[in-house]
């Protein structure tokens, strides 16, 4: 054969037209073009590029270029320091090289997280911008979705189907439904004969048909074994009955009741059980265990539990007793044998395992329990012991058994002969001893177990027990041991212990514990006062109150200048100690910090609250001796002395505190003073002076305005509120007294304009906001109240908005998407209370009185010092709440004492309820709220 192809099978030349030599011109359809192709690969175009370079003769250049190319796609191979090829080639990638590339890769490592936090910042403000520019679809039509809650189930339900819009579709599907089809004969045959049944009995006792049918189509009627069937019925009812030992009349008495709870107690399984659904298949996989390593004492366990799941409890027995015999050095598998076993095999089956494993000490344990009576009991742990002297647990076991005191006091004496390292044996002979012997016990037990420190805590109990506590420092003692032996516990396992004491009623070691041990560990250069403070804080949450009181006592001594831990300590006494110990902290503390007016103020107030007015002004005085001029101490004692009506002495102290200490507050308590006593025109005269000294005090124009409106003379209020924000902008209770005035003048747009200009003043003020709201509101204009709510959210901070929220939930919302509307509230607000209180309104509302309660006592927690919660709470607890949870309200209110709130303070800065007490202020909220 030849290497030339057949003439058919050659490719055509380029340009080829089929009979084109004798004058064809050619012609090419559609079919022929075939669909549109890709245009040329990029092998295909660098192969034509290398044709055209090599006929122009710049073959080189392209040979340069493609080397180039190769070069660039092996980059990779000079990462490998194994595969270096090149320059490198002959280099040996050593230990310096991997010291380069580790430091390197550090370096990238710490520039990368340098970056990290601006890089994650920036990538956050592009995605935000990106979503704000580009919302999904479902943000587009968010309102409208919030639109569909007003639509009734009757309105959703009148909602015609897509598919039902046109007649000829619905004339077509009516169409289908009804189509009739023809009924073969055979079926109505069938039918016309079902109900028929013959006369005559077969042989067979089958009952012939008419119709001649063998009976397969169910319609024939075999009263034979029909009488079959409720004979075995009976045979089965009669055979559980004689089973279970019951008949249906009762008069059966054959039910052993010991035996029967024998029975249940037995089938019990433990917690520990596994639920095995495929017992069968379970049971193959164990077999299969146990024979390829008989030798397995789980395996066996596993075989034996699963036949006790199956309710095989001989079968379980039977596997064990096999397990023993295959594993008798496995103490598990005895165990267990023994636990599936009755008391009476049980104990033989336990003497078979202790002659197998005479040094089990769990086996000897459990043959201890097997026994009846204390004396057999006694009898075996004393063999135990005989083969396992060194066994702290058999020791103890014996030792409980004993009744008499001076035998148990012997067996100890022997048991830490034979175990010295055994610091629970020391310790339980120590207590059975009397404190002379103690004593020596437990400094035989230091000797042998310098580590311990629950010796050294047993000991300081003895001494606090022989009266000795405050003058033998036995924890200082330990604590030096313990440190040079390397055994010292952390600071938590010593708090531990001395709240473990406390509960014990050792207090002296509790505080010596503290006071030995609660520095160990921290530097200075540690926050130390914050730790303390927290340790503290723990502690009383435990309600482990002397720890607490050591823990205070210990940072001031190291911190004895901190108002912070005497303010903490303060507190303490007085919510759990007594009077006269928060009198002494109080002493300790101005000593200590003279120069802090908070203390000596809490001082005078408790001595007065106390009834102790001479001691009250006493503590005043020494407070002036420290602090001379100061403020507090000035409207301190002029508290002490109005309360008590005494008003001249008051009316004077003040005149002098304006001549001492010139302070805006001073002139404005003057005033205050003077309106509470209902002279006006003092108070006037006192605040006109007050504000040629201080024209930027925003709480004396406050007062000005209100006075003005006391008297009766709106026109002289408004020019002083307008005075007033002139002087002071950022004022915004000014601001919102200025606008209520004109719209309680009827001057509605005069209070439109005053908000607008405030909030012009104060940007992003919510209370502002809130307040246009309500003006709208009262003025019945709906639609322009929501538009400026929608504005509000918009310009407000999201963590300022929970009085919006409130305002929107309460008086713009209807009653039915108030809570879809709380939820949304949430999602945006967090943790506000006015916004919680809210919510508990409306659970209140729903009659859901629990979730209502959870919802109030959440916000109290999170702001406490919010009157407004408390008032709402409380009229909640006068409807749905018991005298005593509503007394430990108001007690708990008298100790927050709030100071803030709107309602609160409209009722508390009441000139009227000036003398009124904190319980009673609380009453008139909750009577005002709606």
């Amino acid at each position: 054969m030849t290497g030339r192809r057949d003439f058919l099978s050659q490719p055509a030349p380029e340009n080829y037209v089929a009979g084109l030599g004798r004058g064809a011109t050619g012609f090419t359809t559609r079919s022929d073009l075939g669909p549109a192709r890709e245009g040329p690969s990029e092998d295909q175009i660098k192969e034509a590029l290398a044709k055209r370079a090599a006929q122009l003769g710049f073959s080189d250049a392209l040979g340069g270029k493609k080397d180039d190319d190769d070069d660039n796609n092996n980059e990779e191979r000079y990462q490998d320091p194994d595969n270096e090829v090149g320059l490198f080639a002959g280099g040996v990638y050593d230990k310096d090289d991997d010291e380069a590339d580790r430091i390197y890769r550090e370096i990238d490592e710490k520039m990368d997280k340098r970056r990290r936090a601006r890089r994650e910042a920036r990538e956050k403000a592009e995605r935000e911008e990106y979503e704000r520019k580009n919302p999904k679809v479902q943000q587009q039509f968010a309102d409208l979705k919030r639109g569909l809650e007003a639509v009734t189930e009757e309105e959703w339900a009148a909602l015609p189907e897509v598919g039902d819009l046109t007649g000829k579709n619905r004339r077509s599907k009516q169409a289908r439904q009804q189509r009739f089809y023809a009924v073969p004969d055979s079926v109505l045959a069938a039918a016309g004969s079902a109900g028929e049944l013959g006369s005559t009995v077969m042989d067979e006792g089958v009952a012939s048909t008419t119709g001649g049918s063998n009976g397969q189509d169910g319609t024939m009627t075999n009263f034979a074994k029909i009488g079959q069937a409720r004979d075995k019925v009976l045979q089965v009812r009669l055979d559980q009955a004689s089973q279970s030992g019951t008949a249906t009349s009762g008069s059966s008495t054959s039910v052993d009741p010991k035996g029967y709870l024998t029975s249940l107690a037995k089938t019990q399984l433990p917690d520990s059980a596994a639920q095995v659904g495929d017992i069968n298949r379970v049971r193959e996989l164990l077999d299969s265990v146990i024979k390829t390593n008989p030798s397995n004492g789980p395996g066996w366990i596993a075989a034996a539990r699963l036949e006790e799941l199956a309710g095989k409890i001989v079968a379980a027995r039977n596997v064990i007793s096999r397990g023993c015999e295959h594993c008798p050095k496995n103490e598990d598998v005895w165990l267990e044998n023994i636990r599936l076993n009755e008391r009476r095999n049980s104990k033989i089956i336990a003497a078979q395992a202790i002659q197998k494993n005479n040094r089990s000490v769990r086996l000897w344990v459990e043959a201890m329990k097997l026994e009846d009576d204390t004396r057999s009991k006694k009898r075996v742990i004393r063999h135990a012991l005989d083969h396992i002297p060194e066994s702290e647990a058999l020791w103890k076991e014996a030792v409980n058994l004993e009744e008499d005191p001076d035998d148990a006091r012997l067996l100890l004496a022997k048991a830490t002969e034979l175990i010295p390292l055994s610091v629970d044996l020391w310790l339980a002979l120590a207590r059975l001893e009397s404190p002379e012997n103690a004593q020596k016990v437990l400094n035989k037990a230091r000797k042998h177990c310098p580590t311990s420190y629950e010796i050294w805590i047993a000991a300081a109990r003895l001494q606090e027990q022989l009266g000795q506590g405050e003058k033998v420092n036995v924890m200082k003692r330990a604590a030096q041991v313990l440190v040079k032996e390397s055994a010292m516990p952390k600071r938590e396992e010593w708090l531990a212990e001395a709240e473990k004491c406390e509960q014990e009623g050792a207090i002296i070691t509790c505080g010596a514990i503290i006071r030995e041990t609660l520095g160990y560990g921290l530097d200075e250069d540690d926050d130390r006062k914050d730790t303390w403070l927290d340790d503290a804080r723990g502690s009383i949450n435990r309600g482990m109150y002397e720890t607490a009181r050591a823990i205070y006592a210990y940072a001031l001594r190291v911190f004895p200048t901190s108002k912070t831990i005497w303010l903490a300590a303060a507190d303490l006494e007085r919510s759990h100690g007594s009077k006269e110990d928060l009198w002494q902290v109080l002493e300790k503390a101005v000593n200590a910090v003279p120069r802090s007016e908070v203390l000596w103020m809490m001082l005078a107030k408790e001595k007065w609250q106390a009834g102790e007015i001479d001691n009250a002004r006493r503590v005043l005085a020494r407070a002036f001796q420290q602090n001379p001029n100061n403020e507090d101490i000035w409207l301190a004692a002029v508290k002490l002395e109005a309360e008590n009506d005494h008003i001249a002495q008051a009316r004077g102290l003040l005149k002098t505190a304006r001549q001492e200490a010139p302070t805006d507050r001073v002139w404005m308590k003057s005033a205050a003073f003077e309106r509470q006593l209902d002279d006006l025109d003092a108070a006037l005269d006192l605040v006109q002076q007050a504000l040629n000294l201080f024209p930027t005090s925003a709480k004396l124009w406050m007062m000005k305005g209100q006075i003005y409106e006391d008297i009766g003379k709106p026109l002289q209020a408004r020019e002083a509120y307008s005075t007033g924000v002139k002087a002071v902008p950022k004022s915004v209770p000014l601001w919102l007294l200025y606008s209520r005035l004109e719209e309680k003048l009827g001057q509605l747009p005069k209070a439109r304009s005053v908000l607008d200009r405030a909030r012009l003043a104060v940007p992003k003020s919510a209370e502002l906001w809130c307040e246009s709201v309500r003006v709208e509101r009262r003025a019945r204009n709906t639609k322009q109240a929501e538009s400026l709510m929608e504005r509000a959210l918009r310009d407000v901070p999201k963590p300022d908005q929970g009085i919006l929220w409130s305002e929107k939930i309460w008086h713009l919302t209807p009653r039915p998407q108030r809570k879809p509307r709380a939820l949304e509230a949430i999602k945006e607000v967090d943790n506000d209370p006015t916004l919680l209180v809210a919510v508990a309104r409306i659970f209140w509302g729903e009659r859901r009185l629990d979730k209502a309660q959870n919802w109030f006592e959440k916000a109290l927690v999170r702001d406490a010092d919010l009157g407004d919660s408390w008032a709402w709470y409380y009229k909640f607890l006068l409807e749905h709440g018991t005298d005593e949870k509503r007394g430990e309200v108001v007690s708990k209110c008298v100790g927050v004492e709030p100071r803030h709130g709107e309602a609160w303070q409209a009722v508390a800065k009441d000139p009227r309820n000036a003398r009124k007490s904190v319980e009673e202020v609380l009453k008139l909220v909750a009577a005002q709220l709606s």
